[in-house]
């Protein structure tokens, strides 16, 4: 019999996308992802000083507003070819890396985690036999019995008041929890710390940002970042110290916790190496850049498209600049054909969610005519296919992890999937890591060297200017286009990654990455469907908890929630 499941919102933080389902046989046959709300601010910009534009769009998302506001920046530079100083480069930079690392480690532990373990499992765990297992993935020094006993009594106080807040939605019980009790407590017990460091991750940016969220140093043309090693007001060697001291912190933790913990979920879920790959096309942008042009980076981009790899010289590749295009074929929006960015429109046309007609706020991105899975998954293959040598040394070492805990090795072929991208934005974690400290000396070498250059001022021609401005963003590929008339923005699209990711159906019926990557996916329980949850939550979107399942006529059956 079939069934459709509506899970509306799906995700833990920002209640705007939700998902439907159609079961048949057990397994997913038919799927739609839907965006529930619309913000139109690339109508507000209409008009505006280009200049002003990244404070406006950084209010895209209250999560990832860094991305936005550096992306922003980098299209007006781009259209009007400016350079910007090397200082300026390595400060977003390290913005960059800090906001990345809060992100992933926030998305593994506090989003998705709880997919994987079961919290009311917790009281049956051997806190002894936790800590033995935990001392065996890793040196780090809070496995103690002592810690995994002091998490355990947490879960233990929460259960028996009888009010598990946060937990209360969990899927509990479900038979795809097949973590021991062991597994589940170690699980909870690095949740409680992570949050400890993805506030310190967060820190650095806002001690080079001036606040978070939404940072307040960006220029068109650097920084406002002044550097005086003698004043205590601003960038001095105490302030950098600092900064150093806390990317070391947040490095260890990723190192000896997040990835090992990362590699024992996937060894101890080996059938999620096989579900959940839909859109097996991919695109990343290359970024950090390591020049004041823009011409060189430390993290390659492409596409890899049927099996065939294409690099990008540059975040703004001639190929990428025309590849491009939006469709709102299935969208609520006016329009009859794909359009560029640059030519995009943003005119609403709401009709109520239809099946067949249109049912998202999402518009479907398409790059060369096919729909792109992007984020991490795209970065660590097209890095690795690349023969990009921070991306192989961080790969093998997961699939080394995870045949040393479940004694198989991955293929790269296996990433294509739910686990996969688990995986993938564990090892660009590892990555980030180790590149904050070399962005870090970066910097300091180069203020050492007497340049205390952060900005240069930008010009404005007569006439029109377009520009496109790209960042490799935690969730994937984004990317800004403006059109500039006279000083003023003339058009203004933001591309951004969930948008390539939650894409709708194209006019060709093309499902986006999302809506692929269920079909087929099995379902033990329609009224639990936490498979479903799994496949989403590992692309990263960012909304939050309730669901609804109805059978194939519209009538409710049942009334379901998840945490």
């Amino acid at each position: 019999m079939s069934k459709r499941i509506t899970i509306d919102p799906i995700t833990r933080i920002e209640g705007h996308l939700r998902v439907d389902v159609e079961v048949d046989n057990g397994a997913v046959s038919n799927a739609w992802a839907s965006c529930t709300m619309w913000r139109g601010i690339e109508r507000i910009l209409l008009g505006r000083d280009p200049r002003e534009a990244w404070l406006f769009t950084q209010r895209f998302c209250g999560v990832c507003t860094t991305v936005h506001a550096m992306a922003s920046v980098r299209s007006v530079e781009d259209a009007l070819k400016l350079e910007i100083p090397l200082n300026a480069q390595y400060i977003r930079n390290l913005i960059l890396l800090a906001h990345g690392l809060h992100d992933h480690i926030v998305h593994f532990y506090h989003l998705s985690a709880l997919d994987w373990i079961d919290v009311l499992d917790i009281p049956k765990a051997d806190p002894a036999k936790t800590s033995a297992l935990a001392e065996s993935l890793s040196p780090w020094t809070h496995n103690s019995k002592n810690e995994m006993k002091a998490a355990q009594d947490k879960v233990k106080a929460v259960a028996a008041s009888g009010q598990l807040g946060i937990f209360t939605n969990g899927y509990w019980g479900h038979p795809q929890m097949k973590v021991p009790p062991e597994v589940s407590l170690l699980g909870f017990s690095h949740y409680v710390q992570a949050l400890e460091f993805q506030r310190k991750a967060n820190q650095i940016v806002a001690m080079l940002g001036s606040k978070t969220p939404h940072i307040q140093n960006l220029t068109v043309g650097g920084v406002a970042n002044a550097i005086n090693l003698d004043s205590q007001a601003t960038m001095n060697m105490d302030r950098l110290v600092m900064i150093k001291t806390l990317f070391d912190e947040v490095k260890t933790f990723v190192q000896q916790v997040y990835v090992p913990d990362v590699c024992a979920v996937a060894a101890m879920y080996p059938d999620w190496f096989h579900i959940g790959s839909g859109v097996t096309d991919y695109m990343a942008v290359p970024d950090l850049p390591l020049d004041s042009r823009g011409t060189q980076f430390d993290l390659p981009g492409g596409y890899l498209m049927g099996g065939k790899m294409v690099a990008f010289k540059n975040h703004a590749d001639q190929i990428f600049r025309e590849g491009v295009t939006e469709d709102v074929a299935h969208a609520y929006y006016q329009g009859k054909k794909p359009l560029h960015p640059w030519k995009g429109e943003t005119e609403p046309e709401f009709t109520d969610f239809q099946a067949d007609g249109k049912y998202t706020w999402v518009k479907a991105p398409r790059f060369q005519g096919k729909p792109m899975q992007v984020g991490p998954l795209a970065q660590v293959l097209i890095g690795y296919m690349q023969g990009h040598t921070l991306t192989k040394k961080w790969t093998d070492a997961a699939l080394d992890k995870i045949a040393s805990i479940g004694g198989r090795r991955p293929a790269i072929s296996d990433l294509h999937s739910t686990m996969g991208r688990h995986a993938a934005r564990a090892i660009r974690a590892a990555m980030f890591s180790e590149l904050a400290e070399k962005h870090w000396q970066l910097l300091v070498n180069n203020i050492a060297k007497g340049d205390v250059a952060t900005h240069n001022q930008p010009e404005f021609p007569t006439g029109e200017v377009m520009g496109v401005g790209t960042h490799e963003a935690p969730r994937g590929t984004l990317s800004h286009w403006v059109v500039v008339d006279d000083a003023k923005i003339k058009n203004y699209q933001g591309v951004v990654p969930s948008t390539w990711n939650a894409s709708p159906r194209d006019q060709a019926g093309n499902h986006g990455p999302y809506e692929a990557s269920l079909l087929r996916t099995p379902i033990a329980n329609p009224e639990l469907p936490l498979e479903v949850i799994r496949t989403i939550h590992s692309f990263d979107p960012c909304l939050a908890c309730a669901c609804h399942t109805f059978d194939p006529s519209g009538k409710k059956v049942a009334t379901v929630k998840v945490l």
